[in-house]
């Protein structure tokens, strides 16, 4: 790959000059500047990103943590990935570069880890990264808090932090719940349970809120038994429905707290003989893929995927760019309804 002095000398002009060119565009003449970016894209010229970030006193490199350890199994969601997908190229279109910091592992070998984050400030500072994209992957929420006091800036994903120059996107968990039994209750349900995701984060209590605020305007029980948790994979929803279906009373509607907890508790409610949604109603949250292609189809409470990263990506990018701390985004969900409840 060609260097900044051979553009120069190509060009006629300083090393300076090109450095201005992809630095400080405004100080150069037109005609100089197009010369130099036609010679730099022929030679698949790439500025040093360091380099950069020194002499602008602006990073276009934002560090994302989230633990990747594969006893984890948040990063294989996808949910997750569909976010990905939005936080990454909307970050492209505006010339920034997305790095992935280790969190998993010997945390020696990294220099730093989520029970100590501070050693993350310092790998931010030390490879002058803009800021940092925070993904909770289950218990991370203390760490996030360490993050969001540090100064440096910061947005977290599903995670409710504070601080000088932090802010978190989310979606109307509580929100989208509450339509979740709004409509079963317009069907005639009265025996409603929920498949909740784990007990310590955040979008989970918040649906779990939700679901209870519906059951209340309802006018209807709030049944212990009727909650259960689980962890937003699969086989928890699957265990969970065993657990319900077992109950004297078991519920004639189920709310799981994800779309993965829903297809789950789908299948255990096909093994069991109990046909959806003849004999019970299934409404999940997320409305990833299979949500679609499972038969029946299953009813959900929609996140826009893609618009979560775009929003996490916009707030990241103008704090970066000297903005004070941006407001918490929260996003709106709405119910797609499918065959899995009948109607």
């Amino acid at each position: 790959m060609a260097t900044g002095r051979e553009i120069a000398q190509l060009c006629g002009v300083s090393v300076a000059t090109v450095s201005r060119v992809f630095n400080q565009p405004d100080t150069v003449n037109e005609e100089t500047r197009e010369r130099v970016l036609r010679v730099a894209k022929e030679l698949d010229y790439r500025p040093n990103e360091a380099a950069r970030a020194l002499s602008m006193k602006q990073s276009t490199m934002i560090g994302l943590v989230w633990d990747t350890d594969h006893r984890r199994p948040g990063w294989r969601h996808p949910y997750l990935q569909d976010l990905l997908i939005g936080l990454k190229s909307a970050l492209s279109a505006h010339g920034y570069h997305l790095l992935m910091l280790a969190t998993s592992g010997d945390a020696r070998e990294v220099g730093a880890s989520l029970a100590d984050p501070v050693g993350y400030v310092n790998m931010t500072r030390r490879h002058h990264l803009g800021g940092l994209v925070l993904i909770d992957s289950g218990s991370d929420a203390e760490a996030f808090e360490a993050f969001a006091q540090s100064g440096v800036p910061c947005v977290a994903l599903d995670v409710a932090v504070d601080g000088p120059r932090a802010t978190y996107v989310t979606s109307d968990n509580a929100g989208g719940a509450r339509d979740a039994v709004r409509h079963l209750v317009s069907l005639g349900h009265r025996r409603i349970a929920t498949i909740t995701g784990p007990v310590d984060n955040q979008p989970s209590a918040a649906r779990l809120a939700g679901y209870r605020t519906g059951l209340r305007e309802a006018g209807l029980e709030d049944r212990p038994g009727h909650v259960v948790v689980g962890d937003f994979y699969r086989a928890s929803g699957t265990a969970a429905m065993q657990r319900l279906l077992a109950l004297d009373e078991p519920p004639t509607a189920v709310f799981a707290s994800s779309d993965e907890m829903a297809v789950g508790a789908l299948l255990a409610a096909r093994a069991a003989g109990v046909r959806v949604p003849d004999d019970l109603a299934l409404v999940g949250f997320d409305d990833i893929e299979i949500a679609s292609v499972v038969e029946p189809a299953l009813t959900t409470v929609a996140q826009d995927k893609p618009e979560f990263g775009v929003a996490a990506a916009k707030a990241i990018m103008a704090m970066v760019s000297g903005a004070a701390r941006e407001e918490p985004v929260v996003l709106p969900t709405r119910l797609v309804v499918r065959e899995s409840c009948g109607s």
